[in-house]
């Protein structure tokens, strides 16, 4: 399931590199057209595609590589390095676009055939979003940070584009040929906010930043297949690296039970998280021996060494499972109050 998966990331990053490689070509060839300096900003920065696509496929190619003595935890976190290096291109573009445009304002060009340069435009714009909406979905079903960077990529081009095709049509119904110009500006602005969006995201995932709606989806996981047995969960922390999910926890379970049966629960505790997760996930659990506290919100109705009768539950949220302590204390505390 997992080759089969990183296959098709393959598969999906290749279509995107051939595809940049065309484009490219294409809006190239509308600037030849028309002189127009709008679109060859479009132009330079579907180099960009062109070369971030490429990064992008050697990145998942490596991320998909098994664990090896130097890499114990895979080699997974290189797609948030592929989307941290696509960011840094589209800056760099960025500000090469916004200079270009302010010395076209002040040194004005011709302008011509841009009706023939505009169907070339729409025919990218076209192709772009039908192949970005499909990395973008992929990428979110796989986990993927690079398919999805390159996913964006693609729509932020084709919007870029969309607003090209304005300026055009504004060109043509005013005559105003500064319009161009800025268009451009508001281009490479658009730009440099995407690229920075994007390499914000790739320095938190290399950081290990908690990814909140990765934990909170692991914490209702847990909520929904939560069993009487597992007392009590903390230190919980989550880690994506490429597609494959990295868990580590505590998990609190009676005292008194033999080895055998703590580790056929852990088991099946690792189990429930594995089969809410489409790619390969490693999961770590430590176990704690329960404590007499934690008799006010056990759930095990024929513990034999029980000696508080149950008083409540405690809603289990991302704020208390991670911290680094047992929830009996914050059960004293409900049942002082």
């Amino acid at each position: 399931m997992q080759i089969n998966q990183n296959k098709r990331k393959q598969r999906l990053i290749l279509l995107s590199f051939v595809a940049s490689i065309l484009l490219t070509g294409l809006k190239f060839f509308a600037y030849y057209l028309t002189s127009s300096n709008a679109i060859l900003s479009d132009a330079l920065e579907s180099i960009i595609n062109v070369i971030a696509s490429g990064f992008a496929f050697y990145s998942i190619y490596l991320s998909a590589q098994p664990k090896d003595r130097n890499h114990p935890y895979g080699h997974g976190k290189i797609e948030f390095f592929s989307a941290g290096f696509e960011g840094a291109l589209i800056v760099i573009a960025s500000l090469f676009i916004i200079i270009e445009a302010v010395q076209r304002l002040m040194n004005p060009a011709p302008i011509q055939n841009l009706l023939q340069g505009s169907g070339f435009i729409l025919f990218t714009i076209l192709v772009n979003t039908v192949i970005g909406y499909k990395l973008l979905t992929e990428g979110k079903k796989a986990n993927s940070l690079a398919l999805i960077a390159d996913g964006r990529h693609l729509m932020s081009d084709s919007v870029s584009s969309a607003i090209l095709i304005v300026s055009v049509g504004l060109i043509i119904l005013t005559g105003y040929d500064w319009i161009d110009s800025v268009a451009s500006l508001f281009f490479g602005a658009f730009l440099a906010y995407n690229g920075f969006q994007l390499a914000s995201k790739s320095v938190a995932g290399l950081m290990d930043a908690t990814d909140e709606i990765l934990l909170e989806k692991v914490v209702q996981t847990l909520k929904k297949n939560k069993k009487k047995d597992w007392i009590d969960v903390h230190n919980l922390r989550v880690q994506q690296y490429g597609s494959d999910l990295h868990i580590d926890c505590h998990l609190t379970l009676p005292y008194y039970w033999e080895l055998q049966k703590v580790h056929e629960t852990i088991h099946n505790f690792e189990n429930t998280l594995k089969d809410n997760h489409t790619g390969e996930t490693e999961i770590f659990v430590h176990a704690d021996p329960c404590l007499f506290q934690c008799c006010y919100f056990c759930r095990i109705d024929d513990c034999p060494v029980r000696q508080h009768a149950f008083v409540q539950d405690i809603e289990w949220d991302s704020a208390k499972l991670v911290k680094n302590e047992k929830l009996y204390t914050e059960a004293k505390i409900n049942i002082q109050e």
